[in-house]
C-alpha cells in the first residue's frame, strides 16, 4: 500500500502498486500528455515506473530543465536507431550523455564526414515526425544475448555479460523495433525531441574486453524548446568564431603534424607572440631578482625515481633508452632546478635564491585528450622555484601571487578566481608538516586580501597549492598560474644551506608559474581578443598600403622609418584595389593599416585605420609614431 507524497505536499494512498502515470491522471485529467518522468526518492524515472512502496515524487514536465536527461537518454537511443539504419553492418560501442550532450560511438570501415552528419540528422528528423512512442521492457537475459549475437553487436553483447550476468532480466527501451539497453530514464514519445543537433565527430579508443577498438563517436546536443536551441546555437557561433584554431588559420602562427602529435611548428608569426610573451615575464623576472637558467630535456629516470614523479606521473612520463640507461623526457623542471642549487655551497645570506626557465616540458597525454595549443604533449613552462628559509616562505609567497594578479591585470582579465588546493590522499610527509604548509599558503592569501576557494584533497603529492584561474569573456575558465608549497623534495635531493649558526639547514622550495603553459596561454589570448591581440603581441603591427603605383615610394620611405624604430611593419604596393587590401589585412587581425595616396602625400602626412572600426583618421607620421610606441611600451589594450 504506497502512500505517495505530491510535490504540493499532500499525500495519496494506494492499496496496490500504479503506474506514474496514472498517479499523474489522478492529479489532472489530461495532465500526463506534457508529463515526461519524475524524480523520485532523489531519482530520475519514466513515466511508465511503477511504485510499490512510500515515496515523494516531483513530476517533471516537457517544460522542465531538469527534464533534460531524459531528452538526453533518448536522442542517443535514436541516434544509435539512425546509425544502424544508414550502416547496417556497423557495430555499435555504449553510448553516454552529459547533461544536455549525448553521442555514440561506431565501428565502421568508413570515415564520417560532416556531409554524414547532415545525412543522420535527416534519418533522425524524419524518425521523430513518425512520434512513435518510446516502449520501456524487461527482456530475458538469454533472449538479449541471442539478439546481439545474431546482430554481430559484439561490444554491447561485452556491456550485458559484464553488466547484467547475474540478471534474468535485462531492462531495455524500443524505439519502434530496435531495441537498446536501458542506460537511463527515457521519455514517453520521440516526438518530444524536436530540437536537436549533430556537432562532431571524434576519433577515440576504447576497450572492451579483450577488444581495444578505434570507434568514432559521434557528439550531438539537445535543447528543450527552440529559443535554448537558437540561443546556444549563437553562443556556438561566438565561440567558434573566437576558436583560436580557426583564427590560426587566418593568422598563420603554427601548424601541427600526425609524426609528432600533440607538439607545436610555430611559423614566423606564431613565434612573434611566443617571445613577446616570455620578454614580458623576463621583465617581471628583473624587476624580482630571478635568475634565468636552461637545463637538459631529459634526465636520468634514476632521479625521477628519487622525486617521486617516477611513482606519481610514470603514465605521463616520456621515456628513452640510451647505452642501457633509460631517461626521462621531463615533465617538469623542478629535480633539474634543485640540482642547480645543490652544485654549490649556499649560505643563509644567498636566499631567497629564485631559479627561473622557460622548460620544455613533455607529459604524454591520451590523443582523444589533444586540443589544439590548450592540450599538448610538449608546451613550454615559465617555471620558476624559489629556495628560501621558512621565515621567508610567507612573504615570498606573496611576492609570487602579486607578480601573478600584476600580470594578469596587463591582459585585462578582470575575473581571476583562487583555488586553494590541500592535502590529496596520495602524498607524501607527515600531516604535521602538511598542517605547516597549508597553513602558510592560506595565510599568504589572507594577508594579500585574495578572495579564495578550498579545494580539499586537489594538492600534490608533495605539497599543498594555490591555482588562479582566468574566466574570458565568454565565461569560460582557465587554469593558468600556479604556486605549490614543498617541504619534501629538498630533503629527498640532500639540499641545504649554512645557517648564521654555521649548521646545515634544509631550503623550502616554492614552486610557481605565471602563465603556465605559454602555448596554452596563446591559445587562452587568442580566444579572448578574437585574435585581435594588442599592439605589443601583434605579429606584425602596421601594414602600409598604396592607392596606386604612383605613390610607392612613398609607401617604402614611410616603411623604413618604422622598421627603424624597431615597429613590426610590413609594406604591400600591389596592382590590388584599396578596399580588397584593406578587408585582407582586417581578417588577418593587423592593429593598423596606414593608406598612403595622393592626398597623404601632399600634406605630408598618412591616413590611419583601426582594425576595429571603419573610421579612418589623417594624422601626422610623427603623432603616429608617438601613439604606438606608447601602446608598445605601455602594453594598452
Amino acid at each position: 500500500m504506497p502512500i505517495i507524497t505530491l510535490p504540493n505536499g499532500k499525500k495519496k494512498i494506494y492499496k496496490n502498486a500504479i503506474s506514474l502515470v496514472k498517479v499523474v491522471e489522478d492529479i489532472k485529467i489530461g495532465f500526463s500528455k506534457f508529463v515526461v518522468g519524475s524524480i523520485i526518492n532523489g531519482k530520475f524515472v519514466d513515466i511508465n515506473f511503477h511504485i510499490n512502496k512510500n515515496c515523494h515524487i516531483d513530476i517533471l514536465t516537457k517544460y522542465d530543465i531538469r527534464s533534460i536527461n531524459l531528452f538526453s537518454y533518448s536522442c542517443m537511443q535514436l541516434l544509435s536507431y539512425s546509425l544502424k539504419k544508414v550502416w547496417k553492418t556497423s557495430k555499435l560501442g555504449i553510448g553516454n550523455i552529459n547533461k544536455n550532450i549525448f553521442y555514440c560511438d561506431i565501428d565502421l570501415n568508413y570515415k564520417l564526414n560532416k556531409h554524414d552528419i547532415i545525412i543522420l540528422e535527416n534519418v533522425m528528423k524524419k524518425l521523430i515526425k513518425k512520434k512513435y512512442n518510446i516502449i520501456f521492457n524487461n527482456i530475458l537475459f538469454s533472449e538479449l544475448k541471442n539478439i546481439f549475437l545474431s546482430q554481430n553487436e559484439l561490444y554491447k553483447l561485452y556491456y550485458i555479460k559484464k553488466k547484467f550476468f547475474n540478471n534474468k532480466y535485462v531492462p531495455i527501451y524500443l524505439h519502434e523495433n530496435f531495441l537498446d539497453i536501458y542506460l537511463g530514464p527515457q521519455i514517453p514519445n520521440i516526438n518530444f525531441c524536436l530540437h536537436f543537433k549533430l556537432k562532431n565527430i571524434k576519433i577515440i579508443s576504447r576497450e572492451y574486453g579483450s577488444l581495444n577498438t578505434i570507434f568514432q563517436r559521434i557528439y550531438g546536443q539537445v535543447w528543450l524548446n527552440k529559443e535554448m536551441m537558437l540561443s546556444d546555437l549563437n553562443k556556438l557561433k561566438i565561440t567558434m568564431k573566437k576558436d583560436h584554431r580557426n583564427l590560426n588559420k587566418k593568422m598563420n602562427l603554427y601548424h601541427k603534424e600526425k609524426e609528432s602529435p600533440g607538439m607545436i611548428f610555430w611559423h614566423h608569426n606564431g613565434s612573434i607572440i611566443f617571445r613577446e610573451l616570455e620578454n614580458f615575464i623576463r621583465v617581471q623576472l628583473r624587476k624580482w631578482n630571478y635568475e634565468e637558467v636552461k637545463t637538459p630535456f631529459m634526465l636520468n629516470q634514476s632521479l625521477w625515481k628519487q622525486s617521486g614523479h617516477l611513482e606519481n606521473f610514470y603514465s605521463s612520463i616520456f621515456f628513452t633508452k640510451s647505452e642501457n640507461q633509460i631517461y626521462c623526457i621531463k615533465p617538469m623542471n623542478c629535480p633539474a632546478h634543485i640540482k642547480i642549487f645543490n652544485k654549490y655551497l649556499r649560505s643563509y645570506k644567498d636566499l631567497p635564491l629564485r631559479i627561473a626557465e622557460f622548460g620544455i616540458c613533455h607529459r604524454n597525454e591520451t590523443s582523444g585528450s589533444l586540443y589544439g595549443l590548450l592540450r599538448l604533449n610538449s608546451f613550454t613552462q615559465d617555471d620558476a622555484h624559489i629556495f628560501c628559509t621558512e621565515y621567508q616562505v610567507q612573504s615570498e609567497i606573496m611576492n609570487c601571487i602579486k607578480i601573478i594578479m600584476d600580470s594578469y591585470k596587463i591582459f585585462g582579465f578582470k575575473n581571476i578566481h583562487v583555488k586553494f588546493s590541500t592535502r590529496p590522499r596520495k602524498r607524501i610527509g607527515s600531516n604535521i608538516i602538511w598542517d605547516k604548509a597549508e597553513l602558510s599558503l592560506k595565510n599568504a592569501l589572507i594577508d594579500s586580501n585574495i578572495i579564495f576557494k578550498c579545494q580539499k584533497g586537489e594538492g600534490a603529492f608533495y605539497g599543498p597549492k594555490i591555482e588562479f584561474i582566468l574566466e574570458d569573456c565568454l565565461n569560460r575558465l582557465w587554469q593558468c598560474g600556479t604556486i605549490q608549497l614543498d617541504f619534501y623534495l629538498p630533503d629527498r635531493f640532500g639540499s641545504y644551506y649554512i645557517d648564521k649558526n654555521n649548521n646545515r639547514k634544509m631550503p623550502i622550495m616554492i614552486h610557481r608559474a605565471i602563465l603556465g603553459s605559454i602555448e596554452r596561454f596563446i591559445g587562452i589570448l587568442l580566444e579572448e581578443y578574437s585574435g585581435n591581440l594588442p599592439v605589443w603581441l601583434s605579429p606584425i603591427q602596421v601594414i602600409i598600403i598604396n592607392v596606386n603605383s604612383n605613390h610607392n615610394q612613398y609607401v617604402i620611405n614611410l616603411f623604413k622609418k618604422l622598421f627603424q624604430l624597431n615597429i613590426r611593419v610590413k609594406y604591400d604596393i600591389k596592382n590590388e584595389k584599396i578596399n580588397s587590401k584593406i578587408r585582407k589585412y582586417i581578417i588577418l587581425k593587423i592593429p593598423y593599416i596606414l593608406i598612403c595616396g595622393d592626398k597623404e602625400i601632399n600634406i605630408k602626412k598618412v591616413s590611419v585605420r583601426n582594425r576595429n572600426n571603419n573610421v579612418t583618421k589623417i594624422m601626422s607620421i610623427d603623432n603616429f609614431i608617438r601613439k604606438i610606441k606608447y601602446e608598445i611600451k605601455y602594453h594598452i589594450l
